[in-house]
């Protein structure tokens, strides 16, 4: 779904993109813990710390539902929004940066976050005014908030979020609760990268940590550590075929996906779709 959705904002004028999708679209606030919520939407999972200081949102999903999602945090607190934090670059969690950085909102991100917004030439105001090579920490709402860059996973501009404290993270799409991940190959996302990335995370948390996955449902270690089983299994199936140099077109024919179907194969990213990009970020590595 979400690749047809690219492609559509990309040929339909903006008016005619924003016609009829997000008219029906209602954001849901989900409580995690006093003042620690979800909001889920259409795109990905944001995340909302809401306290003396102000609101902290990570995400921000698509520019038509600002005000949707605006009106959803009113009916959780009257303080402003202080920043946004983008998990990483794609459309579905940083549309509205344009919107909120207009309204002299705060956004922050990774570096390469940055850099592939202005590869793309948004608007001075949907770019962060606050990057990150590393590490960054906001300190809001009697909160440690503490973000965590890891190269070369989804993307090349991941980043996860952990509320201090509280036990919570957020993993932008690091992990896909609902189905299969999308492995963004020509945005410097690798398969191997990705599996790396979720076992520094799950080294990180412990037994009862609430995890807001990228998409999906709130999460826990166990499903995440299953997540990342059955990541590490299709990656062990698919390097043998990659020693043989196996093609593309004849891997995606295999039924490696077959057990994970029922689970995994009504999300967004169908498991053709995932294997292809997973045994090309293989071959990639190999180059």
């Amino acid at each position: 779904m979400r690749f047809i959705f690219y492609v559509l904002a990309l040929v339909l004028p903006a008016t005619t993109w924003a016609q009829g999708r997000f008219d029906d679209v209602e954001i849901t606030a989900t409580k995690i813990s006093d003042g620690i919520y979800m909001l889920q939407g259409n795109g990905g999972n944001m995340g909302v710390s809401i306290g003396e200081d102000g609101v902290f949102l990570i995400d921000d999903q698509y520019a038509p539902l600002t005000d949707k999602i605006l009106s959803a945090i009113r009916k959780l607190s009257n303080k402003k929004v202080h920043f946004v934090f983008n998990t990483h670059y794609h459309d579905d969690h940083t549309g509205g940066n344009e919107n909120l950085g207009k309204m002299n909102i705060d956004i922050a991100a990774h570096d390469k976050v940055y850099e592939r917004l202005h590869a793309q030439n948004a608007p001075k105001e949907a770019l962060p005014i606050i990057s990150f090579n590393d590490k960054m920490t906001f300190h809001m709402n009697g909160l440690t908030i503490r973000t965590r860059y890891y190269p070369n996973a989804h993307t090349e501009s991941d980043s996860v979020i952990f509320f201090e404290g509280r036990n919570v993270i957020h993993t932008g799409d690091l992990f896909e609760q609902s189905g299969y991940p999308y492995i963004d190959i020509d945005a410097g996302g690798s398969f191997i990268g990705m599996i790396n990335a979720v076992d520094d995370v799950i080294k990180s948390i412990d037994d009862q940590t609430i995890i807001i996955p990228g998409h999906g449902s709130l999460s826990n270690k166990a499903e995440l550590e299953n997540y990342n089983k059955v990541l590490k299994k299709i990656y062990n199936e698919l390097i043998p075929l990659a020693n043989k140099e196996t093609s593309v077109e004849d891997v995606i024919k295999l039924p490696l996906l077959k057990e994970y179907e029922d689970t995994w194969g009504k999300g967004d990213i169908r498991g053709e779709t995932f294997l292809k990009f997973a045994y090309t970020s293989i071959l990639k590595s190999r180059q």
